[in-house]
């Protein structure tokens, strides 16, 4: 396999013969890379982690190393990520703890874009975009097709619904609903329906306008959520995405956001 020189290659590491390592990297005990897989230059890993294939890791991120927790003990715990994901300069991905789950998570086909920092115990689905700057704290969950702006902040134990949309320099404390579009100024909102990311997706009319009432009912009629989600049922047809986002609703233990 192509490894420069100058990179610092652990000897109880699994690494496949097409991993591509550059300039002054450092790939430390218990990480496994897969196929395809380029750590460009200046990238740091620290085990256990595992790498899938096809990912790239652009200079001076680190993943793998012990997380930001005072209750952090050394525990033997884990980062996993997936293929096909595009880790930007200087990310942060921090291994998990004893008190979430013992595992950081990236699925699939992700864009982290510079500067992001994904705590412990962070679970991000596939196909999301994590613009620059984007901080995660510990035990987030972010579903598939999840479009987070930058210079955003999200609150422990939060959940980021599939295919939302979050606006630039939010601050989100409550979970987001799935299929939503929100934005900040001065305070977190939902604005409806992410209807162009909802479209980009293949999602048609049928889809969309069913969950455009629902956001109305949600965020703008002056309901209670209860009040909304009764007139939701016997209003709205049950698409399968409306029952998602009905279904969101009866899990969540930290309100969301309207």
């Amino acid at each position: 396999m192509p490894i420069h020189p100058t990179a610092i290659i652990d000897q109880k590491t699994a690494i496949a013969p097409t991993v591509e390592i550059g300039p002054y990297c450092i790939v430390g005990e218990g990480v496994s890379i897969g196929a395809g897989t380029r750590l460009m230059s200046h990238v740091v890993l620290e085990g256990k982690l595992s790498i899938g294939e096809d990912n790239v890791f652009f200079p001076f991120c680190s993943c793998g190393v012990a997380p930001q927790d005072k209750k952090y003990r050394g525990e033997a715990s884990e980062t996993v990520i997936g293929n096909g994901n595009s880790i930007r300069e200087f990310v942060t991905i921090h291994r998990g703890t004893e008190g979430g789950g013992m595992r950081t998570v990236i699925g699939n086909h992700n864009l982290v874009m510079a500067y992001v920092h994904v705590a412990h115990d962070v679970v991000i689905h596939n196909h999301t975009i994590l613009a620059n700057g984007v901080t995660f704290a510990g035990h987030v969950i972010v579903e598939d097709y999840a479009n987070i702006g930058g210079l955003s902040a999200i609150h422990q134990f939060c959940r980021i619904g599939k295919h939302a949309i979050v606006g630039s320099r939010s601050v989100i404390k409550q979970n987001v609903l799935p299929f939503s579009q929100t934005a900040s100024d001065h305070e977190v909102k939902v604005y409806g329906a992410n209807r162009v990311g909802l479209q980009r997706s293949g999602f048609g009319p049928e889809a969309i306008e069913p969950l455009q009432s629902c956001f109305r009912l949600l965020s703008n009629a002056g309901l209670n959520t209860s009040q909304a989600v009764a007139r939701i049922h016997e209003e709205i047809p049950q698409t399968n995405e409306v029952k998602e986002l009905l279904e969101f609703i009866r899990v969540s233990e930290r309100g969301f956001v309207k």
